[in-house]
């Protein structure tokens, strides 16, 4: 099957098809006499896997790991397991970081309970502040022409 069809049986877009093989994701395809990219049901499988653990939020490095055992069907999987509970950390504390944004988005809901105008919505008061005490937290920038950290001599 050329790039299309495959693209259409696994719901994946053409570019992200080769971007996958440019990352070595996937196998390079062989080629028609057209010089057309031809892809097989191991393209297709291992498409699907792909895409799974991306749905699964895993990380291209993640995926790149898992491939690699997956292709040796007879290694130890321990460093499988270890990716897997990496992942489960970085979900758990994503879901955390997530909870602390609901909680900011809902006080700043709070803080207008009618429509009004909006020079007088609480909401838009609280986004204000918030931004200017960003503001003041960021610290200065050196003047043009100072550089701060290393020097142009040899190291």
């Amino acid at each position: 099957m050329k790039i299309g069809e495959l693209s259409a049986a696994t719901g994946t877009p053409v570019e992200t098809i080769r971007f996958y093989e440019r990352e070595g994701l996937l196998p390079v395809p062989r080629r028609s006499s057209g010089n057309y990219r031809i892809y097989g049901d191991d393209h297709v499988a291992r498409l699907a896997f792909i895409r799974h653990c991306r749905s699964l939020d895993m990380a291209l490095d993640e995926v790149r790991v898992l491939l690699r055992f997956k292709d040796a069907p007879q290694s130890d999987c321990g460093e499988v397991n270890r990716v897997l509970d990496e992942h489960i950390g970085h979900v758990a504390h994503r879901i955390r970081e997530l909870k602390a944004l609901e909680k900011q988005l809902k006080g700043l809901r709070a803080q207008c309970h009618a429509s009004q105008e909006a020079g007088a919505c609480g909401i838009l008061e609280g986004l204000s502040q918030a931004a200017t005490q960003t503001l003041e937290a960021v610290p200065p920038r050196p003047a043009a022409g100072h550089h701060i950290g290393r020097t142009h001599g040899r190291h």
